[in-house]
C-alpha cells in the first residue's frame, strides 16, 4: 500500500466507539435524524422515484431496505437509491475547510451493509464517525471543485471505510476497498455547472453506490491498484496535480479536544438549499420586514468569492429552469425569500422557478465578491445584503455564521422540528415521534430493523 492507503485502512480497523466521546455520538445521532428526514422528505421526488424502481427489481442474497418501503434490494442499489432520497431536498448537512461537500451522503452506504449484516447501534455510529473523518479530513487537504471534480472524489473513499468497517474488513481488504472505490471513480465537476440536472442530487449517491460494491469485492478477495494516492498516474498525480500529505490521524481523542473528530464541525441547513445560499436566504427573510418587494430599487449582495462565483459566471442562476438550478441560485433565492417568505420544499414548482415577478426582483439585484469576507472564508460564511427603496431608504443586514454553522447551531428542538416539516409529508404524527425516539436511542440498538421500520411509510 501507498502511505495514503495504509494510513486511512489501519485507521478504519482501529478506532473504537469509546474513542468517541458523548459529544460524538450525540451528533451522530443528530446527523442522523437531520439526514433521514431529508430522505422522507425527498422521497418522492422523481429522481429518488426513478432509482427506487430500478433497485427494487433487482434482489440478491443480502438484502438491504429500500428507505420508506418494506422492500429490499442489493446493499449497492440500497446505498444508491437510499442516498437519492437524501440527497434531493439539498438540505442534509455540509462541511467545508476549505474543501468540503455533504459527509451525510455518505450514512446510506454504511446503513446499506449494517442493516443486513445486523450491526448494532454502535458499530453503526462508529463507522459514520469514521467515514466523516475519512471525507473531511481529505477535504481540509484538497478542494476538488477548484481542480474540476465533485465532491465524490472523496466521498467515496469515505463511505468505502465505513463499508468495510461495518463489514468486519482486514486491514488488506480494507485497503484494497479504498483503491476499488476510488480508481474507477473520479466523477467531473461538470455536474454542478450551468443549468444543472437531476444528476446533481444523484453524483454522491453513484458514489456510495461504488463504495458499498468495492467493499463487497474487497471481501470476497479482489485486489485494487497498491498505490491509488501516491503511486505514478495515482490520484495525487492524475488528479490533484502536486503530492499531498495528510497528516496522521491523532488517537485517543475522547480525552484531546485540541483536534476533535470532524462531524462535531458539520453545518446543518435551515433550507433545501446549497450551503452558500443559506445565509442570503435568512438575510433577505429579515430584510422582507422591512420593505415590501414591489418598493424595492435595488438589492445588492456582498459575499465571499466561493459564493459569489457561480452566479457571476453562470448566467443559468439568474433565469433558472429547474429545480437543481434554483436551489444553487442565490439571486432565484434571495428574490423568492422576498417574495414569497420562508424557503421550503413547496418552494421550487416550475411556476415560481420561472415567475416573471421573481426575475423582476433579480433585474434589480447585484451581487459581487467582498475581499474581506474571502479571507475569512471559510470559518465564517460573511454575507451582507442592502435593500433600497424606492425612496431612497436602505436597510442591511448581515451575519457571518448562517442558523446550523457550529458557531450558531441549531438546537435539538429545531433539528426535530426540521425532521417533522420534511418527514412529516409522508409519516403521521406518531410516526415521527417513534422515529425520533429510534433514532435517539441507536446507542442502544442491537440492530437497524427498529430504524428502518419506523421510516416505512404507510400505503
Amino acid at each position: 500500500m501507498d502511505r495514503t492507503t495504509e494510513m486511512l485502512s489501519a485507521y478504519a480497523c482501529a478506532l473504537t466507539y469509546d474513542e468517541l466521546g458523548p459529544t460524538v455520538v450525540e451528533q451522530v445521532k443528530r446527523t442522523l435524524v437531520d439526514t433521514m428526514g431529508c430522505a422522507i422528505g425527498g422521497y418522492d421526488s422523481e429522481p429518488a422515484q426513478i432509482a427506487r424502481s430500478l433497485a427494487d427489481g433487482v434482489h440478491g442474497n443480502t438484502p438491504s431496505p429500500l428507505l420508506g418501503t418494506p422492500h429490499s434490494t442489493t446493499p449497492d442499489l440500497a446505498a444508491f437509491a437510499n442516498g437519492v432520497a437524501v440527497r434531493y431536498l439539498d438540505c442534509n448537512d455540509s462541511y467545508f475547510s476549505p474543501g468540503g461537500g455533504h459527509p451525510s451522503d455518505m450514512i446510506p452506504a454504511v446503513l446499506a451493509l449494517a442493516a443486513p449484516l445486523q450491526s448494532d447501534g454502535p458499530a453503526v455510529i462508529t463507522a459514520i464517525a469514521l467515514a466523516y473523518e475519512v471525507f473531511c479530513r481529505l477535504s481540509d487537504q484538497v478542494v476538488a471543485g477548484d481542480l474540476g471534480w465533485d465532491q465524490g472524489i472523496f466521498s467515496v473513499i469515505g463511505a468505502a471505510c465505513g463499508a468495510a468497517r461495518v463489514m468486519g474488513l482486514n486491514q488488506e481488504q480494507t485497503g484494497n476497498a479504498i483503491s476499488l472505490a476510488l480508481s474507477p471513480h473520479l466523477p467531473l465537476g461538470v455536474t454542478r455547472t450551468g443549468e444543472l440536472s437531476m444528476w446533481k442530487g444523484c453524483a454522491a449517491a453513484s458514489a456510495s453506490r461504488s463504495a458499498v460494491f468495492a467493499a463487497l469485492l474487497a471481501a470476497r478477495g479482489m485486489t485494487g491498484p497498491a498505490e491509488p494516492f501516491e503511486g505514478r498516474r495515482g490520484l495525487w498525480e492524475q488528479a490533484v496535480g502536486r503530492p499531498v500529505q495528510i497528516p496522521d490521524f491523532p488517537l485517543n481523542r475522547a480525552r484531546n479536544n485540541d483536534d476533535p473528530f470532524r462531524i462535531t464541525r458539520t453545518i446543518f441547513k435551515a433550507y433545501p438549499s446549497q450551503i452558500h445560499t443559506q445565509a442570503p436566504i435568512g438575510l433577505a427573510l429579515q430584510l422582507r420586514e422591512k420593505i415590501p418587494a414591489d418598493d424595492i430599487r435595488s438589492i445588492h449582495i456582498d459575499t465571499y468569492q466561493v459564493a459569489a462565483s457561480t452566479a457571476s459566471s453562470e448566467p443559468e442562476k439568474w433565469a433558472p429552469k429547474t429545480r437543481e438550478t434554483a436551489d444553487h441560485s442565490i439571486p432565484w433565492l434571495v428574490a423568492s425569500a422576498l417574495r414569497h417568505g420562508p424557503v421550503n420544499p413547496a418552494s421550487f414548482t416550475y411556476e415560481r422557478i420561472t415567475s416573471p415577478a421573481l426575475l423582476n426582483i433579480m433585474s434589480r439585484m447585484t451581487l459581487a465578491e467582498e475581499p474581506d469576507f474571502t479571507a475569512r472564508y471559510p470559518g465564517e460564511y460573511n454575507c451582507r445584503i442592502t435593500l433600497t427603496a424606492r425612496d431612497g431608504t436602505a436597510h442591511t443586514a448581515h451575519t457571518a455564521w448562517p442558523r446550523g454553522h457550529r458557531r450558531n447551531p441549531m438546537t435539538d428542538p429545531e433539528v426535530e422540528s426540521k425532521f417533522r416539516n420534511f418527514a412529516g409529508t409522508h409519516l403521521t404524527n406518531n410516526q415521527c415521534n417513534q422515529a425520533l425516539e429510534t433514532l435517539y436511542s441507536l446507542d442502544n440498538l442491537p440492530n437497524l430493523e427498529p430504524v428502518f421500520d419506523s421510516l416505512t411509510i404507510q400505503p
